[in-house]
């Protein structure tokens, strides 16, 4: 039966196979804590990205101080796995939702969450007085800074929610939450970072309105891989979010270039012969996404097409060297966080030895 293991050469792998390069990985996570932890604010990793708590470990040994998950889901999958120092940054509703919640906190106390409704937050706050857990669970408002995807809008109707958060006997109000996303993959620096900064200005001075308000605000979360740097610079700002840096993709690199290395590519295997430079390489759709645009192959030299769910396209110019039946590729994810949610196992190698395999916990995961 086929079973990778450690001490295998990445060679003997089945195709398409998820492959991290240990030595472009570790030096990514550096790079970022290099960066970042001397400002003197805390990281907090997103796992969507990577969806493994083996590896959320490895980015606090390295200086993270907890994760984030998007969905009640992966928060379940991955503080099952050994990680729990968690913040779901998907609001989380209807009753399905919350009776899970209240689940997860019974057994994973330190769970944070986000709200930015009343009807929510109460919903929430009602299910835990039902279930008898005596501790408020630790809640952010999420705030819209300009994504206009979720978040309460600021001024009133955020001072509003607080006030009803700071109400509520099992919500203990810390802070808030502002994602830029819209921001994330501007391609123009300068304007990447003026309009992060108008973010983070409405982010701040919308923490400062809930102090003056009398809320104890804490924490005042915020980044991602394409701002995270701009953020940091912003006085009020404690916490920032990045995730894609430590595998990179296409979309991120052709808007913010190559401080940080593709880390993660797709082995795949030529199948099949399509005409003098044309190949078939099995990994489609099923193993790449396209949400972000294509796929590149790691050799530039060779264009990738999408042919269907399990099979993919290289083409390339007269005088390139050809590829043939059987040769093997490395693919370039164009989006990485979906693209992990694809596979099962991550095979990490160093000089092309597997070292670790790690599973993708919370593949699926969307709940």
């Amino acid at each position: 039966m086929y079973s990778p293991k450690v001490g295998d050469h990445v060679d003997s792998l089945d195709t398409p196979s998820m492959i991290v390069d240990l030595d472009l990985m570790e030096a990514n996570i550096k790079k970022l804590m290099d960066k970042l932890l001397p400002t003197g604010l805390n990281i907090r990793p997103h796992l969507k990205t990577t969806k493994s708590a083996i590896l959320a470990g490895k980015l606090a040994t390295a200086g993270a101080k907890g994760g984030c998950v998007a969905k009640i889901s992966e928060a379940e999958a991955i503080a099952a796995a050994g990680f729990d120092d968690l913040l779901i940054t998907c609001e989380i509703v209807g009753p399905v939702k919350v009776q899970r919640l209240v689940d997860l906190y019974r057994k994973y106390p330190k769970i944070r969450i986000v709200v930015d409704s009343e009807v929510g937050a109460s919903a929430i706050n009602d299910a835990l007085e039902k279930s008898g857990i005596p501790e408020p669970i630790t809640t952010l408002i999420d705030l819209d800074v300009g994504l206009h995807r979720t978040g309460v809008k600021p001024g009133e109707p955020a001072l509003a929610l607080a006030r009803h958060v700071g109400g509520l006997k099992h919500l203990n109000l810390i802070g808030v939450q502002g994602y830029e996303g819209h921001l994330q993959h501007l391609h123009d620096y300068e304007d990447r970072k003026k309009q992060c900064l108008e973010s983070m200005a409405i982010l701040t001075g919308t923490a400062d309105a809930f102090r003056k308000a009398g809320h104890n605000i804490e924490v005042v979360t915020t980044g991602g891989t394409g701002t995270a740097e701009f953020c940091a610079s912003v006085p009020g700002v404690t916490e920032l979010q990045p995730g894609s840096f430590i595998f990179m993709d296409v979309d991120y690199r052709n808007a913010v270039g190559s401080f940080f290395s593709h880390s993660l590519v797709l082995l795949s295997t030529v199948i099949s012969q399509q005409g003098p430079r044309a190949v078939t390489i099995d990994t489609g759709l099923k193993s790449l996404t396209t949400d972000s645009g294509l796929a590149e192959c790691k050799d530039s030299r060779y264009e990738y097409g999408v042919l269907g769910d399990e099979h993919g396209s290289l083409m390339w110019e007269e005088g390139t060297p050809a590829l043939s039946v059987g040769d093997r590729v490395e693919m370039l994810p164009s989006h990485i966080d979906p693209t992990v949610n694809l596979h099962d196992f991550y095979y990490a190698h160093r000089n092309g030895v597997i070292e670790e395999i790690w599973p993708v916990d919370s593949r699926g995961k969307v709940q």
